[in-house]
């Protein structure tokens, strides 16, 4: 249905002919009607299977890997299409986004999953917020409460994995919190909103608080996952699973405090929780192997730098919060909107951003998954997308 749109855009999506010359197309929409094209020939696929399909990243033998509404991205490809409708008014992405989305709604019962917050509130909460549709209402109501079981009082924290089988057992944990669980507070502090239940917003302080002193170095720098005891409260291990080492910065981490806290000051107003996104960001920047293109390696102290993968994910994630952040009070509202231009920039340079109709029709290349896994290295994510998305569309508003 949108195969019309390949003609929109050329390969780079940034030059137009004018007046028999060439000139640089603006910023923003260049990328929304280079996106526009390239997911529109991912819904063209999509359609054309008579399924609703849910693309996530690349399989090893580059073919589109579809997970299913349990898989922790099952919210993002909803999400990237409610941006698109959004950014481009195409009445057409309308009904593709509501499907997409409603296809997901089992998620909101999932009392096994943390990241509930992921997968309900950028699929569901944007359609919410774009429609008003109260039915969606109710599913972030309803996945709120399905979080809120993962709540451990005695630690103060919402419990990221279960321990009963597979690789997290084989750690020794006991009720490991990962610093991803950050970006599910929003889900909760908008439930208090939706629903007049102050729980979910308590919740969501608790678990913020215990996690700001229990998950960052005096640097800045965040470990990836803390394990509590179930039984009074303590911390029994700081560890990585993604990063390189206990000790080291892993980049995604990183992005996900930084955005995190910026949620929760935007939320509550402490600004607590503005000082810790300005000093997880403030750590990123000023690290010594940061790129000159300010796209970070997976992890930043990675053994084989400059020769390290990059993570495309992360940087857009940065991008998006320090947009928002450039709105708050802090010391350089110029300098950080700055910063998250030039890391869209080079995200929609051609070393980043795909031609047109390949990449599985990604809009960026060279994510990092988890490379201790060795899964998703160096591919398509479609996180790295939604945030890519989400930055223009904050970059837009902003000017």
């Amino acid at each position: 249905m949108m195969k019309y749109l390949a003609t929109l855009v050329l390969a780079t999506g940034f030059l137009v002919s004018c007046g028999g010359g060439e000139k640089t197309k603006d910023f923003v929409t260049g990328n929304i009607e280079f996106a526009h094209a390239q997911v529109g020939k991912a819904i063209d696929v999509i359609e054309a299977s008579g399924k609703v399909l849910n693309p996530t990243t690349l399989k090893p033998d580059g073919s589109v890997y579809y997970c299913d509404y349990t898989d922790w991205r099952s919210g993002f490809f909803p999400g990237t299409v409610w941006y698109l409708y959004e950014l481009t008014g195409d009445e057409t992405l309308l009904p593709l986004a509501q499907k997409y989305t409603e296809a997901i709604e089992d998620v909101k019962n999932l009392t096994w999953h943390h990241d509930v917050g992921f997968m309900v509130y950028c699929s569901f909460g944007n359609g919410l917020r774009i429609t008003g549709d109260p039915a969606y209402k109710e599913v972030v109501i309803e996945a709120a409460k399905s979080l809120s079981t993962r709540f451990r009082p005695i630690a103060g924290i919402i419990q990221s994995w279960d321990v009963v089988k597979g690789w997290q057992s084989q750690r020794g944990w006991e009720c490991p919190v990962i610093i991803d669980n950050l970006m599910n507070l929003e889900l909760l502090f908008n439930a208090t909103r939706l629903s007049g239940d102050s729980s979910f917003y308590h919740i969501a302080v608790s678990h913020a608080d215990r996690t700001m002193v229990e998950q960052f170095r005096p640097d800045g720098s965040c470990y990836h996952v803390i394990d509590y005891s179930l039984e009074d409260g303590s911390v029994r291990n700081r560890h990585t699973a993604q990063g390189y080492a206990h000790e080291s910065a892993w980049s995604r981490g990183q992005a996900w405090a930084i955005y995190g806290y910026t949620i929760c000051y935007r939320e509550t107003g402490d600004k607590k929780y503005l000082d810790q996104a300005v000093k997880a960001f403030e750590f990123m920047k000023n690290h010594k192997n940061m790129p000159e293109d300010l796209i970070p390696y997976w992890d930043m102290d990675a053994p084989e730098i400059p020769n390290e993968l990059r993570d495309a994910s992360a940087a857009s994630c940065i991008a998006s919060a320090l947009y928002e952040l450039s709105t708050m009070d802090v010391p350089d509202p110029a300098g950080y909107k700055a910063y998250a231009d030039k890391i869209m920039t080079s995200l929609a340079s051609p070393g980043y951003r795909a031609e047109a109709g390949t990449n599985g029709n990604f809009v960026l290349m060279h994510s990092v998954g988890s490379i201790p896994h060795n899964a998703e290295i160096d591919v398509p994510l479609n996180y790295a997308d939604y945030y890519f998305l989400e930055a223009i569309k904050r970059k837009r508003d902003l000017e």
